[in-house]
């Protein structure tokens, strides 16, 4: 079974998501399957089916999470350090080309949200930036091509 790494903050979202999806949503979806069957004829009751359908995609994704957080290796961001980049870092970027300077952060699949500036670590950008040091250049493969990234800054916050 392997681990999936996450910043502390990340697995308290998913926990947080857990507990409402048991504790709010079930209950409700379980309240109007049992009021979709007062009404009747289930075959067509259209009422029940999207109450039945809802509960099928809330029992997923309970099942999903609880499956994230027992392989969850929360990794505690504010005890690493160095200049190399690794999960967690914060990595200044300075693009070759347009001299544009761009801040992400390496976190979990879960996590990630690049308007946010947070990149999964299975991103192709943050493959490449694993390992790397300050004053290394990186070319990444983009939709849009190529492109040419100098790391200018490494930090855990």
């Amino acid at each position: 079974m392997t681990k999936i790494p996450m910043t502390a903050e990340g697995f308290a979202r998913l926990e947080e998501e857990l507990k409402h999806l048991k504790s709010v949503e079930r209950p409700a979806v379980i309240r109007a399957i049992a009021e979709a069957r007062e009404h009747g004829d289930l075959s067509e009751n259209a009422e029940y089916h999207a109450a039945r359908e809802r509960q099928s995609f809330i029992e997923g994704r309970v099942a999903e999470l609880e499956d994230k957080i027992s392989r969850a290796e929360v990794i505690d961001v504010s005890r690493l350090s160095g200049k190399e980049v690794k999960f967690g870092a914060t990595v200044t970027l300075l693009d070759e080309d347009t001299e544009e300077k761009t801040i992400y952060q390496i976190v979990g699949q879960d996590e990630s949200d690049i308007a946010s500036k947070r990149l999964s670590i299975s991103s192709p950008l943050a493959r490449a930036l694993i390992g790397k040091h300050v004053g290394d250049s990186i070319e990444v493969t983009t939709p849009g091509g190529s492109k040419s990234y100098e790391i200018t800054k490494v930090a855990f916050k």
